[in-house]
């Protein structure tokens, strides 16, 4: 299965980040289910495609600059 890429650097950057602090925030004692979130976040990053993307038609990587 051929994922295609439709998050950009800069959305990927945040989800960094924001994966971080959530998983961070769950390792220190938060509810588990944000580190659940964080992990997504952590793969959609990776990864460089969310799914939740596609059915809406967004696609991120039109904003990063070549």
């Amino acid at each position: 299965m051929n994922l295609v890429k439709n998050v950009g650097q800069t959305d990927r950057n945040i989800r960094y980040a924001a994966a971080g602090i959530l998983v961070l925030i769950s390792i220190l004692g938060g509810p588990w289910w944000l580190g659940l979130v964080g992990l997504i976040l952590l793969g959609t990053a990776y990864f460089g495609t969310c799914a939740a993307y596609m059915p809406l038609g967004i696609d991120t990587t039109k904003n990063d600059k070549e």
